[in-house]
């Protein structure tokens, strides 16, 4: 049977399964660098429903990678100027992962800020999380500087991607 597959915009009503989407892609990660609620509760392992609803207040797009009708990962673009766009919250659950899924939000979110005639996509990503570094540069993603902010017990690597 021949798989439907399809991304498109998420709506308002979209932020359960949003968060959902979004934590439970996130957990490993949380996992693998001990991150809590009490070290890191804005992380996105521990994404809800009223955040999501906040980003999208703010004026956040989501988009939900659909296939057969069931929704299994999601992308997040927010437009930081006329020049540059964020790709944010970039989530597959684990068991629809190493399908290509990701890499597939990866360039909508580019093509989608094409369209806005954006100059630069900008990430940023666990320093020390160098599959994930290794992934993005693969992509054609480019290192920036690294940053130490106090409030998280990581660093922070900014990498992005010109149009």
């Amino acid at each position: 049977m021949k798989k439907n597959k399809r991304i498109q915009p998420a709506k308002f009503f979209d932020a359960e399964i949003i968060a959902f989407i979004v934590s439970q892609g996130n957990k490993d990660v949380a996992e693998k660098f001990e991150l809590t609620l009490e070290n890191n509760p804005k992380h996105p392992s521990f994404y809800t429903k009223e955040w999501i609803l906040s980003d999208i207040d703010r004026g956040e797009e989501y988009f939900l990678y659909r296939i057969n009708g069931v929704n299994c990962g999601c992308v997040a673009f927010e437009q930081a100027n006329s020049d540059i766009s964020y790709l944010n919250r970039l989530s597959v659950l684990p068991e629809y992962r190493h399908k290509g899924i990701g890499e597939q939000l990866v360039k909508h979110v580019l093509e989608y800020s094409r369209t806005k005639n954006i100059q630069m996509v900008s990430i940023g990503i666990i320093a020390e999380h160098t599959l994930l570094k290794k992934w993005y540069l693969e992509l054609g993603f480019i290192k920036g500087e690294t940053k130490h902010f106090d409030h998280l017990p990581f660093d922070v690597i900014y990498m992005s991607y010109e149009l």
